[in-house]
């Protein structure tokens, strides 16, 4: 549970990420240190071949009239003090809204292409079974969840390393849409993964 005097700042934090996709100042780093909590990969190209599975972004899984900021702007953050019983209203709220956020109905079978990072769910310590992949760097370890239609439910055909855990990848595979629930969050999507490879394009500046 997160602390009183934290909840604003969890609140402000997670809604920058989402909202506007800045890089947030914490000092949480991979092992390269090569990227920072919120830091996001860069879209994909658009090739215009043929290809087995179609590269998509964040932003093709929020359906076009779902608009998130809706709720911040019933808001005034700046009027909430740290122990102000209303920002544990407001986190709570707005949890419950990002959980049950709508997904696109039609990419449920679509044999999609997406980067992400990963957070493992199921593992050995030296492999990882079951994971979710997530936008940003960060997401449900040092910031909170992002909205479900921003959370994928991954169980690879093959375990990954498990050095592999909040790494950048690519996953190729099957969508379904539905519900999953983890500790770590709750993900609107499924993705039968095919494959699962490295991500090597340089970060976005």
């Amino acid at each position: 549970m997160i602390e009183p005097q934290l909840l604003r700042a969890a609140f402000c934090a997670i809604a920058a990420v989402l909202l506007s996709a800045a890089p947030l100042p914490v000092a949480a780093q991979t092992a390269g240190g090569d990227y920072r909590v919120g830091d996001r990969l860069a879209s994909p190209a658009q090739s215009g071949k043929a290809a087995a599975y179609r590269e998509i972004s964040w932003d093709d899984l929020i359906p076009a009239d779902w608009n998130p900021e809706r709720f911040l702007a019933e808001l005034d953050l700046d009027a909430l003090e740290d122990n102000d019983p209303r920002a544990a209203e407001a986190m709570q709220r707005m949890r419950e809204e990002w959980d049950r956020a709508p997904v696109v109905e039609r990419l449920g079978g679509a044999r999609v292409r997406i980067p992400g990072f990963v957070v493992a769910l199921e593992g050995d310590g030296k492999s990882i079974r079951e994971f979710l992949l997530v936008p940003y760097f960060g997401a449900c370890v040092h910031v909170p969840p992002p909205p479900a239609n921003q959370l994928i439910h991954v169980v690879p055909a093959k375990p990954l390393p498990a050095a592999w855990n909040m790494m950048p990848v690519w996953v190729n595979g099957v969508m379904t849409v539905g519900q999953v629930d983890s500790e770590m969050g709750r993900a609107g999507y499924q993705l039968r993964a095919v494959a699962v490879e490295e991500y090597k394009d340089p970060l976005p500046r």
